[in-house]
């Protein structure tokens, strides 16, 4: 039979059986983790959680004379606002780049430094799961155990190797190259955070890949599948809402960190953060700006969750259960 039969068969009844399987996981995690006492709490811990924030929100509206004389509640008896914070936030900054600038930066160094742990990090947690070979358990557990390495011990070291460049046993890979001569000076950035990355990444998307039904991989064999084929043609389609959920964690910790990108990035290539950190000025005495620059912030971590927020409960609750 043609190899390229494999992907229409399979999605026959294999893969619907696969997608039963993994609903009826879901729906029995969700029963286990529901509860009247639990839902309650979660509604009364939303609120008080949520009450900071609306107050910052307010805040953000707000005339800076107002906000520095008196509490956000007060609107409610002398309102005022205005959209002055948000025009000043965005083109005054704190640092040599305005809000506007640094916000680019940070889509700039937030997206690659998604899509590229999740990349590798598949095609580990696939051999991982489906390609025997001596020492994987050993290997895994190495890899699982990274991530409880504080980030900041691996800081130092990747410094050094980024200002010096690649060397083996002393000898230059690439002489008188370093990373910090490529053209997109957000290089070294997007390899610190794919690397800080993967242990999580691999460990997650292992746990999904690893549910696909044996019989479902057996199939693509017989057929005359190769890894690849069975890669993209199934493991990829199926484990899309583990690749989504993950995508989510990484992009939002990469959109809010402050400390690899303030290590690594050059300073024309600040992330919006490091601008941020800098809008209430020297004295802090212009606080209300942080204010209005911290809802610009959010703006695109709301975007990516609302739109993968579908993947994002099945991605979690997936292998929960077995089926």
């Amino acid at each position: 039979m043609a190899v390229t039969d494999v992907h229409p068969r399979l999605d026959a009844e294999t893969a619907r059986e696969f997608a039963r399987r993994m609903r009826k996981s879901e729906a029995e995690a969700q029963k286990r983790l529901t509860s009247k006492g639990a839902t309650l709490a979660a509604i009364i811990i939303a609120i008080i959680w949520t009450i900071p924030t609306f107050g910052l929100f307010v805040t953000s509206f707000r005339p800076g004379a107002d906000s520095a004389t008196s509490g956000w509640w007060t609107v409610f008896v002398n309102p005022g606002f205005t959209l002055d914070n948000y025009y000043q936030a965005l083109t005054s900054g704190g640092t040599a780049l305005t809000l506007g600038a640094s916000f680019l930066n940070s889509l700039a160094i937030a997206i690659p430094a998604t899509v590229v742990p999740i990349a590798i990090a598949t095609l580990a947690a696939y051999a991982f799961a489906w390609i025997p070979f001596k020492g994987r358990g050993l290997l895994f557990v190495f890899v699982f155990a990274l991530q409880i390495v504080p980030i900041q011990m691996a800081l130092v070291p990747l410094l050094s190797l980024f200002s010096r460049g690649l060397t083996i046993n002393g000898v230059g890979v690439f002489p008188g190259f370093t990373l910090r001569d490529v053209d997109h000076s957000f290089a070294t950035v997007w390899i610190a955070h794919a690397i800080f990355a993967m242990p999580l990444a691999i460990f997650l998307l292992h746990n999904f890949i690893s549910e696909i039904p044996n019989e479902l991989i057996e199939a693509a064999r017989v057929d005359g599948a190769g890894h690849g084929q069975i890669f993209f043609r199934i493991i990829i389609p199926l484990a899309t809402p583990a690749i989504a959920s993950f995508a989510i964690f990484q992009f939002i910790w990469v959109w809010n960190d402050l400390l690899v990108a303030t290590i690594f990035a050059p300073s024309s290539s600040l992330p919006l953060t490091q601008t941020l950190n800098s809008l209430s000025g020297s004295w802090g005495d212009r606080w209300y700006l942080q204010s209005a620059g911290a809802f610009i912030s959010i703006l695109v971590p709301l975007v990516v969750f609302f739109s993968l927020q579908r993947f994002f409960v099945r991605g979690l609750l997936a292998g929960a259960t077995k089926g």
